[in-house]
């Protein structure tokens, strides 16, 4: 059963040169204990839909429409004060930065205890053993140790599992991970990924993984969602998307991981840039870089079911049973 549905999100920002549609109705579900991961290109709209439902969005920005259901509760009725009390409790967030979370000038277990204590009514000494519990759940080593630390004092690594083991520590029912390894190395990317992929399984947590990776995604999500412009254009479970990629859009992200490109030879790019959201055509935003567009493709299209576990915004998506180097 699904523990957040989104349901036909719109976020826009009202500017002075006119409206960005940042986020152009979305619609997903994250099952417990279930990864789901929303892939794409800077400036299509993954953030900003994250932000959107933490609540998060500041003005010029204004969620205009659609629902966020938490457990069947729409948390885009709530009022600010109700929002601030899920945030860190029901509903967490990891950011890319993990000094977005931790404060440079407070120990470690002094920050995890006031994270604990704003949702939970215990002693201090049980909040620090949470606290020593959460950095163990994490791979932590020397969690005591760690929790007399200050920020700057611990490696990039050390810090974002800091900020993992604070998302985690009131159990909250859905975390929303905003790019939390880009900057790591990639041992340390690839045990904070297991790690997460783990806790997730253990303590039923739903995660939304936000990255332009999909690399990343094809270790760790059970379903992705591309987005493009705003839209997601193609949604399914992971192993069968990448395999058989149906909209050119993804196609094209697939072919220009390093990876699969052969050696000493330009990697694979999709041609052309990001179109702006101030200036977005009618019709397919991805049009004007498709080899496959034509007349049809002024208007935008409608989403439909391929399969029963699949979605797709595309009038002439590619073959299933062609591979991805064929279809580029």
């Amino acid at each position: 059963m699904a523990v957040l549905k989104v349901e036909n999100l719109k976020t826009h920002f009202f500017t002075k040169a006119g409206i960005v549609k940042a986020v152009d109705d979305v619609s997903f579900a994250v099952d417990a204990g279930k990864v789901l991961g929303l892939v794409g290109e800077s400036g299509s709209g993954k953030s900003v839909t994250g932000f959107s439902i933490m609540g998060l969005v500041d003005p010029p920005g204004r969620t205009v429409a659609g629902r966020v259901l938490l457990d069947g509760e729409n948390l885009l009725a709530k009022s600010d004060d109700a929002m601030r009390k899920l945030r860190g409790d029901r509903i967490a967030t990891i950011f890319q930065d993990p000094m977005m979370t931790l404060n440079p000038v407070l120990r470690i277990d002094t920050q995890m205890i006031e994270t604990v204590n704003a949702h939970q009514h215990v002693s201090r000494g049980k909040a620090r053993d949470l606290a020593r519990a959460a950095l163990g759940r994490v791979g932590l080593p020397a969690p005591e140790e760690r929790l007399t630390a200050y920020p700057h004092q611990l490696s990039g690594g050390m810090r974002q599992r800091v900020a993992i083991a604070i998302a985690l520590l009131n159990n909250p029912r859905v975390i929303i991970a905003d790019e939390p390894t880009t900057a790591l190395d990639v041992t340390i990317q690839a045990q904070i990924l297991f790690e997460v992929q783990k806790l997730a399984r253990e303590t039923g947590t739903a995660m939304i993984w936000i990255t332009h990776d999909l690399s990343v995604i094809a270790g760790l999500a059970d379903e992705v969602c591309v987005m493009y412009a705003g839209r997601i254009v193609e949604s399914g479970p992971t192993a069968e998307l990448l395999d058989r990629p149906l909209h050119p859009y993804t196609a094209g992200l697939i072919a220009s991981i390093p990876s699969r490109n052969e050696r000493g030879k330009p990697l694979n790019q999709i041609p052309g840039m990001t179109p702006s959201l101030l200036s977005l055509k009618p019709g397919c935003a991805f049009r004007d870089r498709c080899a496959r567009a034509d007349a049809a493709c002024s208007t935008a299209p409608d989403i439909t079911r391929p399969s029963a576990a699949r979605t797709l915004r595309c009038f002439h998506p590619l073959s299933e049973t062609v591979p991805v180097s064929e279809q580029m």
